[in-house]
């Protein structure tokens, strides 16, 4: 009896044994995804980083015309940041929609709506005081997972 529970202890500290030095060698590690050459020098951010399944993408602005089309483009620039990285927008978890105006809450919602599939992600909607960079009137960032 007392050799058997040895032998059972024995295999259980082998086993976790071999689950941590597996658990070393699969090391999570923070992953860069970007598109196009390197920059020269240190970039002030990454448009995409990973760190085990998580990915987080850099907000994404607006660029020309009004709040809908804004939304639409910033919408597509995302879902190819995460088609990139080897997610998609419905692996998207939570998004964060800043707008330069909260008068166009209505008009960005009507771009967004569905474009995260049946279960969108969690999201926060902010007007910040101070507005866009560059004038955007739209600037979404987003969690998802890979």
């Amino acid at each position: 009896m007392q050799g058997n529970r040895r032998k059972v202890i024995a295999a259980a500290v082998a086993a976790v044994a071999a689950g941590g030095a597996a658990q070393a060698q699969t090391k999570t590690v923070k992953k860069v995804y970007s598109k196009g050459p390197k920059p020269a020098g240190t970039p002030l951010y990454s448009p995409a980083v990973s760190y085990g399944n998580l990915l987080f993408l850099a907000g994404k602005g607006g660029r020309e015309g009004d709040v809908k089309a804004q939304t639409k483009w910033v919408l597509d620039e995302i879902q190819k940041e995460l088609e990139n990285a080897g997610s998609s927008m419905e692996k998207v978890l939570k998004a964060n929609v800043y707008l330069s105006d909260i008068k166009d809450f209505a008009s960005m919602n009507e771009v967004y709506v569905g474009r995260f599939g049946d279960a969108p992600p969690a999201r926060t909607t902010v007007a910040p005081a101070g507005g866009l960079p560059g004038g955007a009137l739209v600037e979404i960032d987003v969690v998802a997972f890979t």
